[in-house]
């Protein structure tokens, strides 16, 4: 799925000169190396715990798209659990782009793996042209930015800003994005902030049904800070409100279910295997 390699690792060196320091991350407890920028956002338990509620298929091919990729983390954390998946990614910025595909193929997931500049807020027409074709995606995922511009403080640094605040009406515009792109019965999984669900849902509303939300706690007792947000398109089932995911250990660290899904690479679902 992506282009020849040597000239990908001249696009993801121009793109780093211009990033700054890089830092190689681990991930999944080591099955995936990530370059991502030493300042800014970051990716870390979101991505993973947003590409671990993917529900694997029974069987057969699996064509997964990502909006707002970043540096690829929850869609190569996909590739990775699910042999069968094909991911696609799109980011509005061109360095992270670029990045993401050296991620690809530093993880050996270059031939299953995609990433392309565009604009979610455009919307899906816009990526024909890229060969990412509306209702052609079996699931959509996606880690939105948490904030909404003008409604507190910004940061110094434009690209950080534009990741973790969207424009008033932006979400809806993500919602309408993400289903355009899923194909008729299939899935989205999205992470967002526990205090925006009803903004969450509000834009999924006539969208996707079949919606569950399932909490994430930070630790027992405490309000979930973090919801993962599934539904199907064109679905009427009702809404389900799931289990939540209790993170962290009152001595401090993460939980054993935590463990399994952020170190050795389980699905949310407990009945999924552990990476190889």
């Amino acid at each position: 799925m992506t282009g020849g390699a040597s000239g990908g690792e001249e696009a993801a060196a121009s793109a780093a000169a211009r990033l700054g320091p890089l830092t190689d991350d681990a991930f999944l407890g080591g099955r995936l190396a990530i370059l991502q920028p030493r300042h800014g956002l970051r990716a870390g338990l979101d991505a993973v715990m947003l590409a671990a509620a993917v529900p694997a298929p029974a069987s057969g091919p699996f064509h997964l798209l990502e909006a707002g990729a970043g540096t690829g983390v929850a869609a190569l954390a996909v590739a990775a659990r699910i042999a069968t998946a094909e991911v696609a990614g799109i980011e509005i910025d061109g360095d992270l782009v670029a990045l993401a595909s050296q991620n690809a193929r530093r993880n050996g997931l270059a031939p299953r793996a995609r990433f392309v500049e565009g604009d979610v807020c455009r919307g899906a027409a816009s990526l024909a042209a890229e060969g990412l074709m509306p209702g052609s995606f079996d699931h959509v995922v996606a880690n939105p930015p948490y904030l909404t511009a003008g409604a507190g403080r910004t940061s110094p640094d434009p690209r950080r800003d534009r990741a973790i605040a969207m424009a008033p009406g932006d979400l809806g515009r993500w919602a309408r994005f993400l289903a355009a792109m899923a194909a008729s019965g299939g899935g989205l999984t999205l992470i967002h902030r526990a205090d925006r669900l009803a903004e969450i849902l509000d834009a999924l509303e006539g969208r996707f049904g079949a919606l569950a939300v399932r909490p994430l706690y930070p630790r027992e007792g405490m309000p979930a800070t973090r919801i993962l947000v599934s539904g199907r398109r064109d679905s009427r089932a009702p809404l389900a409100i799931l289990p939540g995911l209790v993170l962290h250990r009152p001595e401090g660290g993460f939980t054993a279910r935590a463990e399994a899904i952020l170190r050795a690479g389980q699905g949310l679902d407990p009945q999924e295997q552990a990476l190889p």
